[in-house]
């Protein structure tokens, strides 16, 4: 494969525009949001839906959708990272409940693109969790089948393909068997930040680009220039909240970087398949992801890595080393794209809790409310705590706020566990990447499964240990 590294694909999709004001000298608000992301925008657009009275600005430090929400891999997922830690004690019932409202919250999604006319080339084509390049990797997927069922998720919304029925929908070099979950989708996320900020526009919100926010307190937020008092300042800021020191120490940024090929002819999209443009993933610990774009090109993701000192990725680009590991895994996958151009490469930083919980948070006693820690699912989590974080703000009781990610009258502090100090937090993510490089080895290799297994239990349990 050739490489033209272009960029991130997505900023390339819409057409430039003008920066928004800078904020300068002193104003009020009902509702300050620090966060030009998803998370921002969507509570922003919940909250003016639900009282389009109130006064509402966002701050965001460069362009909206800059950070992770401008460079993600598109997914828009019928499920929540770390749900069997906020429901698995439920009752069966409530934990079907959470899985319906996650499987719903994907068609709601499609249902606003539709009513505030933003064309983010949504397409619900489902999900494929494969076994797709070692054979043991069937057994892995069929204990996450077991899993997604013991949660909640319906047999009808998330069930097994056999080798035929997977080749049905996508044909990879070695297809094993998969899940399919229907409740997924896939979008072009920087068309959705677009329309989502101009639709803002017209609902009346205010938003300032360039106004980085140095200081966020109890009722205040203030950057360089200006300042915003409110009643309640929102931090949506999930991985870039490294000038906020007591968030930083509960959500750290990890790296996740993503690939785009040229646009495919008919002849291979035949011999790949995806005609309904499933999203897919394989069940490597490396953690794959990707799907067909609307322009026919493939869009291709695979593994997260972390910074000493939890620094944040800014800049978008990524280099020729990282887009060619991930250009070997795409052709590992799909023999056809071996002399596929590569044509763009990004990347951006995630955000992730020490407790591996997501959440939506409003304190109160101080007027802060927080949302994040989606572990990089956040696309879709987005916008249900968005929609939460408005109805908490607004004092409302509906079937959001009584969900168990959805806090009020309490701080974050109290919530969510602190990431320990340096190096130990870096020293953790050295040893779980060669855990999962070991397990990657162990498996390319095909040993027998008295091998594997004692492995696999060992990486889980470690894995489990860093993060609860």
């Amino acid at each position: 494969m050739q490489i033209i590294n272009q960029g991130n694909f997505w900023s390339s999709t819409v057409a430039p525009r003008a920066p928004r004001p800078r904020l300068e000298g002193r104003h009020k608000a009902d509702v300050a949001i620090v966060g030009g992301g998803f998370t921002g925008l969507w509570s922003a657009y919940y909250l003016k839906t639900l009282d389009p009275a109130l006064d509402i600005a966002v701050l965001e430090a460069e362009r909206v959708g800059h950070g992770a929400s401008g460079r993600n891999g598109g997914w828009v997922i019928g499920n929540l990272a770390g749900l069997e830690r906020h429901i698995g004690a439920l009752p069966l019932e409530e934990r079907q409940a959470c899985c319906r409202l996650l499987a719903d919250n994907v068609d709601a999604i499609g249902d606003v693109l539709a009513r505030e006319g933003i064309a983010a080339d949504f397409n619900k084509g489902g999900a494929l969790y494969a076994a797709a390049r070692y054979p043991d990797q069937v057994a892995i997927q069929r204990a996450y089948l077991d899993h997604l069922h013991a949660l909640g998720h319906g047999e009808d919304a998330c069930y097994w393909l056999d080798a035929d029925q997977l080749a049905e929908k996508a044909r990879f070099r070695d297809g094993y068997g998969a899940i399919f979950h229907r409740h997924v989708a896939t979008l072009n996320p920087a068309k959705l930040i677009a329309g989502l900020a101009e639709a803002l526009g017209r609902l009346g919100v205010t938003i300032y680009e360039r106004s980085r926010a140095t200081t966020l307190a109890s009722r205040e937020v203030s950057t360089h220039e200006g300042a915003i008092e409110a009643t309640t300042i929102v931090c949506a800021t999930e991985g870039y909240a490294e000038r906020f020191h007591d968030f930083r120490r509960h959500i750290i940024p990890v790296q996740s970087m993503v690939i785009a090929t040229e646009p495919l002819s008919d002849e291979t999209w035949r011999e790949i398949g995806m005609a309904e443009r499933p999203a897919f993933a394989d069940a490597s610990r490396i953690i794959t992801y990707g799907h067909r774009s609307a322009d026919g090109r493939l869009i291709f993701g695979a593994r997260g890595s972390y910074r000493f000192g939890a620094r944040v990725k800014h800049d978008q680009p990524i280099n020729d080393a990282a887009i060619a590991m991930r250009r070997d895994l795409l052709a590992e996958l799909f023999p056809a794209l071996q002399e596929v151009r590569i044509t763009h490469g990004w990347g951006g930083s995630l955000g992730l809790s020490r407790n591996f919980r997501p959440h939506a948070i409003v304190d109160r006693q101080t007027g802060i409310a927080t949302a994040g820690g989606y572990a990089g699912e956040g696309v879709a989590a987005s916008h249900l705590f968005g929609r939460t974080l408005a109805e908490l703000i607004l004092e409302r009781e509906t079937s959001l706020t009584d969900k168990p990610w959805a806090f009020a009258n309490t701080s974050h502090r109290r919530l969510i566990k602190r990431w320990e100090p340096e190096p130990l937090r870096w020293l953790a993510a050295q040893a779980i990447t060669y855990s999962y490089a070991g397990e990657e080895e162990l498996m390319r290799r095909r040993l027998d499964a008295p091998l594997i297994k004692p492995a696999l239990t060992r990486v889980n349990d470690y894995f489990a240990s860093i993060i609860e």
